[in-house]
């Protein structure tokens, strides 16, 4: 009976649905909350001298490399495509963002929250999906499909 719980061979296809609902219920929220604006016309025009610079390569290039995490690695990862480098990209992106930026804040202050349990949920969840890949219901497994 317990042998059901331990190996995730045992489980079947189930952990294949149990990655699947990880990356829609994950990144479709960090697309619409944060990739959707980076990719907005106005939000560069009114960002691109102020966002955070945490490694100091200059505003710009770092909110470059924030809308690549946030909207481009978001929708591959609920595709599933090219999904562990996507993984890995945001796990480096948000572990930076949460350790400069945010100074490894967890829950907000008074009034100005930080979202830092969020970036936390964000980042171990890129982490998961690094080591485990997208699963079978994903367009990775439908084009590296091996031969069998």
């Amino acid at each position: 009976m317990f042998k059901k719980f331990l190996p995730a061979e045992s489980y079947g296809s189930s952990a294949d649905i149990g990655l699947l609902v990880l990356r829609i219920g994950v990144y479709v929220p960090l697309f619409i909350k944060h990739g959707l604006e980076k990719v907005d016309p106005a939000f560069w025009t009114e960002m691109a001298a102020k966002f955070p610079d945490p490694v100091h390569i200059g505003h710009l290039p770092s909110l470059t490399i924030a809308m690549i995490s946030d909207a481009v690695c978001s929708v591959l990862l609920v595709l599933g495509l090219g999904a562990r480098f996507a993984a890995a990209y945001v796990f480096v992106v948000l572990a930076v963002a949460w350790s400069l930026t945010h100074n490894f804040v967890f829950m907000g202050k008074g009034l100005e929250p930080k979202h830092g349990e969020l970036i936390v949920l964000y980042f171990t969840a890129s982490l998961a999906l690094t080591l485990l890949g997208p699963g079978r219901y994903s367009l990775d497994a439908l084009l590296w499909k091996k031969d069998q």
